[in-house]
Order: C-alpha cells, then sequence, then structure tokens
C-alpha cells in the first residue's frame, strides 16, 4: 500500500469507528427513555446495558456513571424537542408567533396520560440532582432552548415588535420561567382546561416583560 492509500484506509477506519460508536450511544440513549417510560430513572445499568443490547463495559466506555447517561439523555431530549419546534413553527407568520409557540409548547405533554408524564417527571425529579454534579454540563445541556427563545426575541426587536431592557437576560429569565411552570405542572395535576389558562397567563406575562403589546 502506498502512503496515500494507508492514509485513505485510516480515515475509512475512522469513520467506521465513528459510526459504531454513534449507533452505540444512540441504542443506549433509546433505551435508557424506554426504561424512563416504565420507571423513572430506578433503573440499574446493568438494567441498561440489557436493553440496548450492549455490554455494560461498552457502557462504562462512554459514561463514567448512570448520571452522566441521565445527563445526556436530558441534552438529548431537549434537542429533539427544539428541532421539533422549530419544524412546527417554520410556517408561523412572524417571530413573536413563533415564540409565543416555543413557550406554551413546552407545556403541551403535561397533565397526559402516564407515558406522557414520564419525561416530564424524570426531568423534574432528576435536574437538581445533576445539577449540583454538573452544573455547567447542564446548561449546556439545556442551552438550545434559550438559543432558540433568543432568536425569536432578536428577530421581534428587529421587525420592530418587542423592546426589552436587555434582551440577553430577559430571554434567560423568560426560559426559567417557563421552567418553573414545567416543573410545578410535571406532578400537579391540573383541572380540565387549566393547562390553556396558563399557557395564556405566560404569554401575557413574557410579553408584557419583553416590552410588546398585549392589544
Amino acid at each position: 500500500m502506498t502512503w496515500v492509500e494507508r492514509a485513505v484506509e485510516r480515515s475509512a477506519a475512522v469513520q467506521r469507528s465513528r459510526q459504531r460508536i454513534a449507533q452505540q450511544v444512540r441504542q443506549m440513549l433509546d433505551a435508557a427513555r424506554k426504561l424512563i417510560d416504565a420507571k423513572g430513572d430506578d433503573f440499574t445499568t446493568q438494567e441498561l446495558a440489557a436493553e440496548a443490547g450492549v455490554a455494560l463495559q461498552t457502557f462504562y466506555r462512554y459514561f463514567a456513571s448512570k448520571d452522566e447517561l441521565l445527563l445526556a439523555v436530558i441534552g438529548d431530549a431537549m434537542s429533539e424537542a427544539v428541532d421539533r419546534w422549530s419544524r412546527e413553527a417554520a410556517d408561523l407568520p412572524d417571530p413573536l408567533a413563533r415564540l409565543r409557540y416555543y413557550l406554551t409548547s413546552t407545556l403541551e405533554r403535561l397533565g397526559g396520560n402516564n407515558r406522557d408524564a414520564a419525561m416530564p417527571r424524570f426531568v423534574v425529579s432528576t435536574r437538581w440532582r445533576l445539577h449540583r454534579q454538573f452544573p455547567k454540563e447542564l446548561a449546556e445541556a439545556e442551552k438550545p432552548f434559550v438559543d432558540l427563545v433568543r432568536g425569536e426575541v432578536d428577530a421581534a426587536i428587529e421587525a420592530g415588535l418587542l423592546n426589552p431592557p436587555d434582551p440577553e437576560w430577559d430571554s434567560w429569565f423568560m426560559t426559567e420561567l417557563v421552567r418553573s411552570v414545567y416543573h410545578y405542572y410535571a406532578f400537579a395535576a391540573p383541572a380540565e382546561g387549566e393547562l390553556d389558562v396558563v399557557k395564556e397567563q405566560l404569554w401575557r406575562f413574557c410579553l408584557t416583560a419583553l416590552g410588546g403589546s398585549t392589544t
């Protein structure tokens, strides 16, 4: 083999290795979410490996602990949700409509059946424990939603629809408010129609705080 051929072969091998790693990690994340639907975070790494169809040593090759896996699950779920919301809001007429959709869609799966409630309850019950261990990593995992909101706030400012005192901080505070509402209703059983009222009030508060008009 020439040196060029050797380099190509090495590159192909690296690519295959990356694809195998990505597949195994995907299997573990999907298995974790399936177990979370069934029992929250009350599962062992052995159960996770069995569900994912990988060896236990494969799990520890990529994750130092179960908590690191749970952190990855939260980040994966957040990225998936942000991608879904972006696609669903793509045809909305203006940045305010998209911003409203993003803020209120976070509450869509609350108050539903047990399967829909499993992930919100997992996030709420696990997040603060993970925050103590991985504050920076957790903030990074949740950053896609903050960026999504900030992007529409900036677009609304450019369109003359909003006038917030501090777009960066106001966007962050707004996502923290949404998180608080999400955390409350993950376990509180809302009355019929209550979440619709909460969504309207949440949007009214955020719009007013950002210097927008409610009329």
